[in-house]
């Protein structure tokens, strides 16, 4: 009977640790990645969740500001296709790791995070823009 319990309890777990995203799928990505993954879907929302300040200093075409610290987050995101690719990006991570693993608490099917933020793009030399 324990050993039933245990497994029960680790497969709960599990499958509450991958929030509907397939296992085989990486999506925590090198900024280079996250650059080549973003052009196979043209369409997807890419999500840059730093303050407004930060935003305007330099982010991803095409990127909607999100302000992870802002009173409007949940509303925003309440307003995107949970059935579509979702981009998530910050200065270094940590806002957008939270970020992601809210969306997907909220249903989203795939977000994919870029690891080091906009750190690593800009030490990649990827293209940004201030429009």
């Amino acid at each position: 009977m324990k050993k039933l319990f245990s497994i029960t309890l680790m497969s709960i777990l599990f499958l509450a640790c991958t929030n509907g995203q397939t296992g085989s799928t990486k999506t925590n990505l090198s900024a280079t990645e996250f650059a080549e993954k973003i052009k196979e879907f043209p369409n997807a929302v890419i999500l840059d969740v730093r303050t407004p300040a930060e935003f305007s200093d330099g982010h991803l075409q095409n990127a909607l500001n999100f302000d992870w610290y802002g009173n409007a987050f949940d509303q925003q995101i309440a307003s995107l296709d949970k059935s579509k690719p979702v981009f998530v990006y910050c200065s270094v991570g940590g806002r957008s790791a939270e970020a992601a693993n809210k969306m997907r608490q909220d249903g989203f099917k795939l977000v994919y995070e870029m690891d080091g933020g906009m750190m690593k793009w800009k030490e990649a030399k990827l293209p940004e823009t201030t429009q």
